[in-house]
């Protein structure tokens, strides 16, 4: 484990003495993932690698075995208030540059400062076309369970995401989070059924283009949702039109890694998602079920009065133990994720 990481860990979690009713605490979240970790790394062996060890006299082929596991890679909050992250740690440290920073390039344009998230609507009441519009400031900051990554090469894969490390903040992207640009030029920005959280035209949650906080949704956690994903869908693509910092390979010199590709949505072999707040939930899942038949729907017992929600984002990694100074080659047993 690296010292540094160990040090940072130790200062967010105590930075923060109580949570406030609505919000997360560092030592909450480890505790949350620990406690689902069961049901969502999905940890097992795939394959093997075959490496190449020589000495000064002789080559010899040696092998590992090959892991499979989802990594929780990201804090994924959507929430109301801008740099009122409900995380408390993130919020204390993070909170005020994002505000300062969104105000700058938004408040230069308007010269007022820029409103608060929130519920919107459009319309008149009884009109039909009344829809309920939702804005919410998203953030995805590397999970505090990647202090561990590539600490135990034979068990854990590296991960590509850093702990603390903020990837996407939309006050930072206020510009395109608020304003769709250029996010409304994408052909599935303005074709329905494409991109879909859900199954269109039966049953849909939304679109996750345009990639913005703007959402027509009458349930909050939905909406919620939505912003997630689409955060998701940005931090884990390259050369994005948006303020984010892109991921790296994962960093570890004990291991070979397989790191996982975008994030897609409805498709759980790309990533999963882990309520922690409002209701944590033990168990992961992709967005977009099909709830039409449940009386209370996905959103029963989500809802948050303050308006924000926490997830994790869990991705799937395969990885060996190095053996040799080469890499030779490597063969799966069976297809994972």
């Amino acid at each position: 484990m690296r010292p540094c990481r160990v040090g940072l860990l130790l200062t967010l979690m105590l930075s923060v003495a109580a949570s406030r009713a609505g919000t997360i605490s560092t030592t909450e979240i480890v505790s949350k993932t620990v406690d689902a970790t069961f049901a969502c790394m999905q940890w097992t062996p795939v394959g093997l690698c075959f490496w190449l060890r020589c000495s000064y006299f002789e080559c010899d082929v040696e092998t590992s075995i090959k892991i499979g596991h989802y990594n929780p890679d990201f804090v994924v909050s959507s929430y109301n208030e801008l740099g009122r992250n409900p995380w408390d740690e993130i919020r204390s440290v993070l909170g005020g540059i994002q505000e300062s920073a969104a105000n700058g390039i938004l408040g230069r344009l308007s010269d007022l400062p820029i409103d608060s998230a929130g519920n919107r609507t459009e319309g008149t009441a009884g009109n039909r076309d009344h829809k309920n519009l939702v804005f919410r400031e998203t953030d995805v900051i590397g999970h505090p369970w990647q202090i561990f990554s590539g600490s135990f090469p034979q068990y854990l894969c590296a991960s590509q995401a850093e702990p603390f490390r903020p990837y996407f903040q939309s006050g930072l992207d206020a510009q395109s989070w608020r304003h769709a640009i250029p996010e409304m030029f994408y052909r599935a920005s303005f074709t329905p059924g494409l991109r879909e959280l859900g199954d269109w035209p039966l049953q849909t949650w939304g679109g996750v283009f345009p990639r913005t906080g703007w959402t027509i949704q009458a349930e909050e956690p939905k909406a919620a949702a939505l912003n997630a994903q689409r955060a998701g869908d940005i931090v884990t693509r390259d050369r994005q039109p948006h303020v984010y910092l892109s991921l790296d390979e994962p960093s570890s010199e004990d291991q070979r890694v397989w790191p996982p590709g975008p994030l897609r949505e409805t498709n759980p072999r790309t990533g999963t998602w882990q309520m922690l707040l409002p209701k944590t939930d033990s168990e992961c899942a992709v967005f977009g079920i099909n709830d039409l038949a449940s009386d209370s729907g996905w959103s029963g017992g989500r809802v948050d009065e303050e308006g924000d929600y926490v997830w994790n984002l869990w991705r799937p990694y395969k990885c060996c133990e190095r053996e040799g100074q080469l890499f030779l080659f490597d063969i799966d047993w069976i297809e994972y994720p």
